[in-house]
């Protein structure tokens, strides 16, 4: 008996040592690319349950988007497991995934992809949170309250996914109930007002983000505070003070939070249900399985995308190079050593590979990209600047003549002038206000199309380019820069010149789009 038990783990550890290696594929969707190593089956029902996701979204918000060019999508890599994901984080173990927004650039690091009935795995949460952060601010420039930002991603986030394609959302969020046990309470005064909530916390673990889906979702469903969640919204449109806000929608906040304790402890919540004719994949998906060469370059585009500093870079760039000797011809793996290069600081080798990657297959946009930021490095150095930013200009211009709506080539152009200190023209600030409206999500970028705006007196649109800047959570210093500006316009008169350094004190400038930060759901 016991031989046997032996033969068995043995087996079962063999099993575990030796897993079988799926083929990389990449997922191409509406709203979505994928990249896995997974089999192809999961993949396409991966895809399918993400457009699901973002339809519901939409039905649920009586929101409609308009269908992104391909490069403003959301590219998710499936990177692995907790450790491999770990790897990536830099070493932390308590990232289950993370989301970075960029112009023609955002990026999403999830775990092994896991279809799994009932409630989903933590990563897949992590992703979901994420790419409701993306919907809410891509529909609506309307400056969100912490609160509100996360409840509401919390509410979307725990989705469930039924066979019959019908889906479920507003359940309730599992993964956040030991922190409304356990944690440091949150008052719901402390949620809506955030100088209280600053005031009262410590340093320990609080329930803000529990607390905060407790409240969206009780309003969400609460038949005797329907309407109060959208005269609180159209307070704080009417620049009503926040705390001033809910008191005037909510009533007594103390009798709120007895309700919201109550609430917490029922046996049942609500849940919508949206069957599968509610809901659109819209276009067809389309799976294509990477070449050999592709295929093995993607751990080193995964790391590339992620974001390298100096020593990183030098480092993948030795592995680039050795997969590129390997497949020299396959456009997919010159246009990661282009990305490679530049990340090294290597321009004319970054150019000389993008330039082969185009020669192979033209519709590599990530190969024009790599090749106008080596320009454009270039160009910085350059005695004769006019020209060389022109020559600068031209892999953008050939990329927005394949893409017209890819933002990068729009900013850009306007770059062209701004960093050889010369005014940009009437047609460059418009490039730049609309790559800003096509990517509401980057940070940066609104920084950027905000700064301009004052430049030219615009201070009300210039205020709804700053006011989600300035309120996210997880700004850093773009919030902070955010709210020096607005904070400056409130004692500025329309029209008049604003001294943007003085207003911004040492910092400056805004972040270029190739270097926002990552958002990991906590």
């Amino acid at each position: 008996m016991m031989t046997a038990i032996f033969r068995f783990l043995a087996a079962a550890l063999a099993l575990i040592a030796i897993p079988a290696r799926a083929e990389w594929y990449e997922a191409s969707s509406d709203h979505f690319v994928i990249y896995a190593d997974d089999k192809e089956a999961d993949i396409r029902k991966f895809a399918e349950n993400l457009e699901r996701y973002h339809s519901a979204m939409a039905y649920v918000l009586s929101a409609k988007l308009e269908k992104p060019s391909p490069s403003n999508r959301v590219t998710i890599f499936v990177v692995g497991g907790q450790r491999d994901m770990r790897e990536l984080a830099g070493g932390n173990r308590y990232v289950g995934g993370f989301y970075i927004p960029r112009a023609g650039g955002s990026r999403a690091f999830v775990q092994d992809i896991r279809n799994t009935k009932g409630y989903p795995h933590f990563s897949t949460i992590v992703m979901l949170h994420e790419y409701a952060h993306h919907f809410l601010i891509s529909s609506s420039r309307f400056a969100q309250p912490r609160w509100l930002s996360e409840g509401s991603a919390e509410f979307f986030a725990a989705a469930g996914f039924n066979a019959d394609g019908s889906l479920l959302i507003g359940r309730p969020a599992q993964h956040r109930g030991a922190e409304l046990v356990f944690a440091d309470p949150v008052h719901v005064r402390e949620l809506l007002d955030p100088a209280i909530y600053e005031k009262e916390r410590g340093k320990g673990y609080d329930a803000f983000y529990g607390k905060s889906w407790l409240l969206y979702h009780y309003l969400t469903f609460s038949e005797q505070r329907r309407g109060q969640l959208g005269k609180y919204l159209v307070n704080l449109f009417n620049a009503m003070p926040p705390l001033a806000a809910g008191e005037d929608a909510f009533g007594d906040l103390d009798v709120l939070e007895r309700e919201l304790g109550t609430y917490l402890r029922s046996r049942k919540m609500m849940t919508l249900v949206l069957p599968p004719e509610k809901l659109s994949l819209g276009s067809p998906m389309s799976l294509r399985k990477l070449p050999p060469g592709e295929a093995a370059m993607m751990p080193i585009i995964i790391r590339s995308q992620r974001g390298v500093n100096d020593t990183e870079a030098a480092e993948l760039l030795i592995e680039a190079r050795a997969v590129a000797a390997k497949y020299p011809g396959d456009p997919g793996v010159l246009a990661a050593l282009a990305e490679a290069e530049y990340d090294a600081g290597n321009d004319a080798e970054a150019i000389a590979a993008a330039d082969a990657a185009i020669a192979a297959d033209p519709s590599r946009t990530n190969a024009y990209v790599q090749k106008g930021y080596a320009l454009f490095r270039q160009a910085g150095e350059a005695e004769d600047k006019k020209e060389a930013y022109a020559a600068a200009m031209k892999p953008f211009e050939a990329l927005n003549a394949i893409e017209n709506d890819h933002p990068l080539p729009l900013i850009y152009y306007y770059r062209s002038y701004a960093e050889r200190g010369a005014k940009p023209p009437e047609n460059a600030r418009a490039a730049l206000e609309h790559a800003s409206r096509l990517a509401p999500f980057d940070q940066g970028l609104q920084l950027n199309a905000g700064m301009m705006l004052i430049k030219e007196g615009k201070f009300a649109i210039a205020r709804t380019f700053l006011a989600p800047v300035a309120a996210n959570p997880h700004g850093g210093g773009a919030a902070e820069q955010a709210k020096k500006l607005i904070a400056t316009l409130a004692e500025s008169t329309e029209g008049m010149t604003v001294d943007l350094g003085a207003a911004m004190g040492e910092a400056g400038a805004a972040t270029s789009p190739e270097a926002s930060e990552p958002e990991a759901a906590e």
